[in-house]
């Protein structure tokens, strides 16, 4: 029930700041609004914002359905059809899935240029929640499902956080529950490193939080997948946004309402961040040891059933406390009439991997405002363009651009060097959509020639191209002027 709970109450308290604050924290002089109606207010009036818990809900309802072996197939075409919007890595494992592209192929970068993002991270706290104490469930769990959307650090987000509260469970030192998790996270990667520069940073400051903030930012902020990311302040990387959740625990030190609030502050993904901080941190103090402060206008909001779903937070308190103990049962625990006793599990590090791999992001070239906007339709039904790398992404959407047209489905023919490499489909239905135009990872180090023309594009219609982001197999190191 806390980690449950803690969920609904960190996402609630960051809901107006969401990625208000990029590349900056949220200042103490700026006031954020608590009260007894705001969940409420949210449910009511943007219910979106619950979608780290509403999404994660898709997950328990295939296992309350099918089983704890319930397969990577089966969680993924629930989430595929289901009719909630989704964004970054989530949507481009919808189009994939739809597409034909099951998991774990559906999240790996080849195939998904959002494979770095924040998505399962943000809704792998169900994985923990039903493995306490078992921490090598929890990953098998992650590795079963955040492959659906995510790969790399992405996966190892949702890797962390899960692990983490398998932990609150058996310990209520949130300096151990951080570490104790980590060990999960191969020490080469990316997202090991930040991570443990974040515990380390602790330690040297343990009482400024925003001095650790900044250096981390001056060596882990730049931005290496996300195509609305790379260049620019906002950030939905996996390992930027789990530092503003260890930084919640860590600095927070026990107090729900520092987790919360630190975690908050820290800006990016800043609703997401506290509620997974506030669900680890629930977990670890249990419902009832929650500041009644903390749960203003949460009796009302347990009732009601979240959006796209058929459970409230009382059901799903239920449900997933019986999966915990069916879990605990499956790998050699027992339940018995008033003791459950859990087989602790010792750490076993998962397996390395790594999104873009001897990729380096050197240039982007901009087509949204206030630059030249690029459209293909009727009238312009050609784009051309070059550059000089080994990879690159085209950025953009398909769009209704006259009133009373149904959706449909534009093609556009994309050539690099004169060789017809795709026929990308553009789906105009939101929930159907393609995130990004075309994007291609292997190709030679090299100048190129890169031309999109419409192959059935409509009168009324028009796909926007909104920038190319290109990679070399050359680092360039730091840039000095």
């Amino acid at each position: 029930m806390g980690g449950w709970a803690g969920q609904m109450i960190g996402v609630t308290y960051g809901g107006e700041t969401e990625f208000q604050w990029q590349g900056t924290f949220i200042g103490d002089h700026v006031p954020i609004r608590w009260d007894e109606d705001l969940m409420e207010f949210w449910l009511d009036e943007w219910p979106g914002l619950y979608d780290d818990i509403y999404v994660e809900l898709t997950f328990v309802e295939v296992f309350e359905e099918h089983g704890l072996n319930a397969s990577d197939s089966l969680h993924a075409l629930a989430f595929a059809n289901a009719d909630y919007p989704l964004w970054h890595a989530n949507q481009a494992a919808r189009y994939n899935i739809l597409n034909g592209i099951m998991p774990p192929e559906s999240g790996h970068w080849k195939n998904n240029p959002h494979a770095d993002d924040i998505d399962f991270q943000i809704e792998s706290d169900f994985a923990g929640l039903m493995s306490p104490g078992m921490i090598n469930a929890s990953s098998e769990i992650s590795d079963r499902i955040g492959h659906i959307m995510n790969y790399g650090d992405g996966w190892y987000g949702g890797v962390f956080i899960a692990a983490m509260y398998t932990q609150a469970f058996v310990s209520d030192d949130v300096g151990f529950i951080v570490r104790e998790a980590l060990k999960a996270i191969p020490e080469e990667s990316r997202f090991h490193k930040t991570i443990a520069d974040v515990i380390k940073f602790h330690e040297m400051y343990p009482d400024d939080w925003k001095k650790t903030w900044f250096k981390i930012h001056r060596k882990w902020s730049a931005e290496k997948g996300c195509p609305d990311g790379v260049y620019r302040p906002f950030n939905i990387d996996a390992s930027l946004n789990a530092v503003f959740i260890a930084m919640g625990l860590l600095y927070g030190d026990g107090d729900f309402g520092k987790t919360v609030d630190i975690s908050t502050r820290a800006g990016q993904d800043s609703d997401c961040n506290p509620s997974n901080a506030a669900g680890i941190l629930g977990t670890m103090l249990g419902y009832s040891n929650i500041p009644d402060y903390w749960k203003k206008g949460l009796v009302r909001a347990e009732e009601r059933t979240f959006p796209y779903t058929e459970m409230s937070l009382l059901e799903v308190y239920d449900v997933g406390y019986g999966h915990a103990l069916q879990m605990i049962e499956m790998h050699g625990g027992s339940v018995l009439d008033d003791v459950v006793k859990i087989k602790y599990q010792e750490v076993e590090p998962v397996r390395f991997e790594e999104s873009f791999a001897g990729l380096y992001p050197v240039e982007r070239i901009s087509h949204q405002w206030p630059y030249e906007a690029r459209v293909i339709n009727t009238e312009n039904p050609e784009y051309e363009n070059s550059f000089t790398g080994a990879a690159v992404v085209v950025a953009g959407s398909a769009e209704r651009v006259q009133d009373g047209l149904g959706d449909y489905d534009l093609l556009v023919d994309v050539y690099i060097n004169d060789e017809l490499m795709e026929t990308s489909v553009m789906p105009t239905n939101y929930l159907r959509r393609k995130p990004d135009i075309y994007w291609n990872y292997d190709l030679p180090e090299g100048d190129h020639e890169i031309r999109l023309e419409a192959r059935d594009i409509p009168e009324g219609y028009q796909v926007n191209i909104n920038a190319l982001i290109v990679y070399s197999t050359n680092d360039p190191g730091s840039r000095t002027y």
